[in-house]
């Protein structure tokens, strides 16, 4: 078992855990660029492919030139995306939560009823509306 351990010292192990690392974080930048890069709006298929093959070809050069060239727009486009995202999500659950559905309207015409509001037949026309559909 010596021996084994012997064979890989311990700043072995800690320059490969780094050259790995540093594999996962460029992967990741990459990706992140490339996701950018397909999700833009504002730049023709022609500047969308040059970016790509850019990133693709001379990978470190590509990701980092782009992160300086268009560090600005990333983030207005990513916090542009999570409001239009948190914007419809919202929409979703005011639409889907509607006005609470048959029995928030007959408590509504129940109290309209109490108060005085409306009659009782009022209230049984509301009531056989709510419950028929």
């Amino acid at each position: 078992m010596l021996s084994i351990a012997s064979s890989y010292p311990f700043l072995g192990i800690l320059w490969t855990t780094l050259i790995v690392f540093a594999w996962v974080i460029f992967i990741w930048i990459a990706i992140t660029v490339l996701i950018d890069v397909f999700r833009r709006k504002d730049l023709s298929g022609w500047g969308k492919a040059g970016w790509t093959v850019f990133v693709v070809i001379i990978p470190w050069l590509g990701v980092l030139s782009y992160l300086i060239f268009n560090h600005d727009g990333m983030a207005e486009r990513r916090y542009r995306d999570a409001a239009d995202t948190q914007s419809q999500f919202d929409q979703y659950v005011r639409q889907t939560a509607g006005s609470g559905g048959a029995a928030s309207e007959i408590e509504k015409a129940k109290q309209l009823l109490d108060n005085g509001t409306i009659t009782q037949g009022e209230f049984d026309a509301i009531k056989a509306k709510v419950v028929a559909g």
